[in-house]
């Protein structure tokens, strides 16, 4: 028979000994971020591995997503990248070099700013992200089945209102 500590989630364990250690503290708040702070690291595992089965890193994946997501041509300028990913321009740098020499984007001077460049998907680029972003959909409907409908949908609401106060608004970009 397993003791009560055994049972409590690493979460419950951490409170249950500042609570001991730390009384005139009120640890309350660990309940949510600190078990948040764990199913999104344990989430981002489980999408990686995804991710990995078709040679891409979660960067990778995502500088991919943006182009694919631009529509055709599937192109963008490296800044609107880093825009659309939430990564630096020195980031999307690499991202993309890593990208190219896979043969999964390419890049070109802008028609618009002949001092700019332009990243695009290649048809192998497309091709692999379609597959990614087929089996990357479908470990999503498998990482909710843990929830009910109702509970995701709550746990959707819930995370909206949250991340409305703490993220500022994207100006005019849909993301």
């Amino acid at each position: 028979m397993s003791s009560m500590t055994e049972q409590l989630d690493r979460v419950a364990r951490i409170q249950r000994e500042w609570a001991r250690e730390r009384p005139d503290l009120d640890v309350s708040p660990q309940g949510v971020i600190g078990r948040l702070h764990r199913v999104a690291g344990l989430l981002t595992e489980r999408l990686c591995e995804v991710y990995a089965q078709h040679g891409l890193s979660e960067g990778e994946f995502d500088v991919l997503a943006a182009l694919r997501r631009a529509g055709e041509p599937y192109e963008r300028a490296p800044g609107e990248l880093a825009a659309f990913t939430m990564v630096t321009t020195g980031g999307i740098t690499k991202r993309i070099d890593r990208l190219e020499r896979a043969g999964l984007v390419t890049r070109r001077v802008s028609e618009h700013d002949g001092r700019g460049r332009v990243v695009a998907l290649t048809e192998r680029g497309r091709a692999v992200f379609d597959a990614a972003f087929t089996e990357h959909i479908a470990n999503e409907h498998t990482l909710l089945e843990a929830l009910s409908s109702r509970q995701a949908t709550q746990l959707e609401s819930l995370l909206t209102a949250w991340l409305h106060e703490l993220e500022p608004p994207v100006s005019g970009a849909v993301v």
